[in-house]
């Protein structure tokens, strides 16, 4: 049970830093809602076990290649950087009106948050990181059931902190001030710009 917690914490200490696909998530909940901002997060989850099955398999070696690596920072540098501009662009139809929900299916914001946790190297580094040293943690002897179920422990914490962020994000339109909302969702996509150019820039440079 300690091991399980353990996990379970690591979980929500991996899941709970503000990056692109946190900052993404908030910005749906301000401004479409809790169920919009909890889909782009379980579709962020998909993405977390596709790569978890990736490392277990030996197949996430082929995406850390320098080629990959090249062509995910390139693309996650644009998925950022529009999706910040796009963010910046619609600020003003940020609204306090209980009836207002832009028109937005569900399935697209569990496609958006698949697409850009997908295309983040820092989830492939993290994974290959944090997961593959489970993997070889107590010198390889890990049972099969053992490794399913510290990953769905990790996975569990990371859903618990989705859950509380969609929750505050879409709560806070009841008893913030849209100003204050515009504002979360100001820093938010400027956050998103931030880590877009970052992406540029690692791309670059692995071109380079």
């Amino acid at each position: 049970m300690s091991s399980l917690f353990t996990y379970f914490f690591l979980g929500v200490s991996l899941a709970a830093p503000i990056g692109p696909v946190k900052a993404t998530l908030l910005n749906k909940g301000i401004k479409d809602g809790f169920f919009h901002a909890w889909f782009f997060g379980l579709g962020a989850i998909a993405t977390d076990i596709l790569y978890m099955l990736m490392v277990y398999f030996g197949v996430a070696q082929f995406i850390d290649s320098p080629f990959m690596k090249t062509f995910l920072w390139s693309f996650g540098f644009f998925v950022l950087m529009y999706t910040g501009i796009e963010n910046l662009l619609t600020l003003h139809t940020i609204s306090m009106d209980a009836k207002y929900r832009k028109t937005v299916r569900l399935r697209q914001s569990f496609l958006s948050g698949l697409l850009m946790a997908f295309l983040n190297p820092l989830t492939i580094l993290f994974w290959l990181g944090i997961y593959g040293s489970i993997l070889v943690s107590g010198g390889g002897k890990l049972t099969g059931i053992e490794i399913i179920f510290f990953s769905v422990t990790i996975l569990l914490g990371i859903t618990l902190v989705d859950l509380i962020m969609s929750t505050i994000s879409s709560g806070s339109r009841k008893v913030l001030s849209t100003s204050f909302l515009k504002t979360v969702s100001l820093i938010s996509s400027l956050s998103m710009i931030g880590f877009g150019i970052y992406f540029g820039i690692q791309a670059y440079h692995s071109l380079f």
